[in-house]
């Protein structure tokens, strides 16, 4: 081995040494008695929640911290109603920690816990269905629609009650229309909701509507209308309510599903535009007569209207046959033999 070897391999070895003599990588620290009972303490200190669900009457403080043992299982508070929810502050935790001896204070004035209850909601037209039913058995008009008066959009019940709807009471005046009815939530739960409800009949009629949007100018067809049910007192004196008053009439103006159509809203489709030129058709016995005209008015088919003589420029009248034709009378002949052919 020559001396620069020889140099190089001590360089190592005084390298080597004191890697070899530290600890091993990774190797557990050793834990002193006083720190395992520190972290033994954290591990099973109680822990507030963020937020929480219940569905029960009352919180529990088990609801509302972890690590309580025991004492998880005494009631604390009562719940927000079904469907509400409702905010515990730093300073209430703070005294209910304090009140069962619980090792926890609050990190800031600002924590808090949101408490929500579990809830079942039933429906505005549920209720309104129990009491047409009712109102049935008492003799009113099965197609009538009822409108309450008190306001009412949903109600929420307990999540783990029965979502059934009874009518405990109900009065109805036929002349008037009106009701009172007592409505309870879920049926005969003296601990559920108890509505007093009250309201009024009203006579329905069916009208046809579009069932789709129509256009200006569109033919309406039969498969293009629909029926619906409406009150009787929202029928305005112009409403169309028949069939007939709609197939094959042409639309004035843009139409929606379920508007409720005028008889100015449609009109019987135009054959013969304002400026356009006419066929004019004269019949008598074996005689028949043809002449081009310029209609002075707008007509749909059977209507009577004005039209000028391209070439004598007077004014007669006819009557529309079909598009771009009209028919006159013998009371235009003459305008007419002037333009014969």
């Amino acid at each position: 081995m020559t001396a620069r070897n020889l140099f190089i391999a001590a360089a190592l070895a005084a390298a080597l040494v004191p890697v070899a003599a530290l600890p091993a990588a990774g190797a557990a620290k050793k834990t002193s008695p006083a720190d395992a009972a520190e972290q033994s303490e954290k591990m099973t200190a109680p822990l507030l929640r963020d937020s929480i669900t219940v569905d029960d009457k009352v919180i529990y403080l088990g609801d509302l911290f972890i690590n309580v043992g025991e004492k998880a299982d005494a009631a604390v508070a009562y719940a927000p109603a079904p469907g509400e929810r409702a905010i515990f502050d730093a300073r209430w935790l703070y005294r209910v920690a304090r009140a069962y001896r619980l090792n926890w204070r609050p990190l800031s004035a600002r924590q808090q816990v949101v408490v929500e209850r579990v809830s079942q909601v039933i429906e505005r037209a549920e209720i309104v269905d129990t009491i047409m039913a009712a109102l049935f058995e008492k003799g009113a008009d099965p197609a009538s629609e009822l409108d309450l008066s008190t306001q009412l959009t949903r109600v929420h019940i307990a999540g783990s009650a029965t979502p059934t709807i009874g009518v405990d009471d109900i009065t109805y005046d036929p002349r008037s229309q009106r009701f009172a009815a007592v409505v309870s939530i879920p049926k005969g739960d003296p601990a559920g909701e108890r509505l007093r409800l009250t309201g009024r009949l009203y006579p329905v009629v069916k009208i046809p509507v579009v069932s789709k949007v129509m256009a200006r100018n569109d033919i309406l067809t039969e498969r293009d209308v629909k029926w619906i049910r409406i009150r009787a007192d929202r029928i305005m004196p112009d409403t169309v309510t028949k069939l007939e008053d709609l197939v094959g009439m042409s639309v004035k103006r843009g139409l929606r599903p379920d508007d409720v159509i005028r008889v100015s809203d449609v009109e019987r489709p135009i054959l013969v535009e304002r400026g356009s030129l006419v066929t004019v058709t004269l019949s008598h016995g074996p005689l028949s007569l043809t002449a081009q005209g310029k209609a002075l008015e707008r007509g749909a088919l059977g209507d009577v209207v004005q039209i000028v003589n391209k070439r004598s420029k007077s004014v007669f009248e006819g009557e529309i046959t079909g598009p771009s034709r009209a028919k006159v009378t013998m009371t235009s002949i003459r305008e007419l033999a002037q333009n014969g052919q």
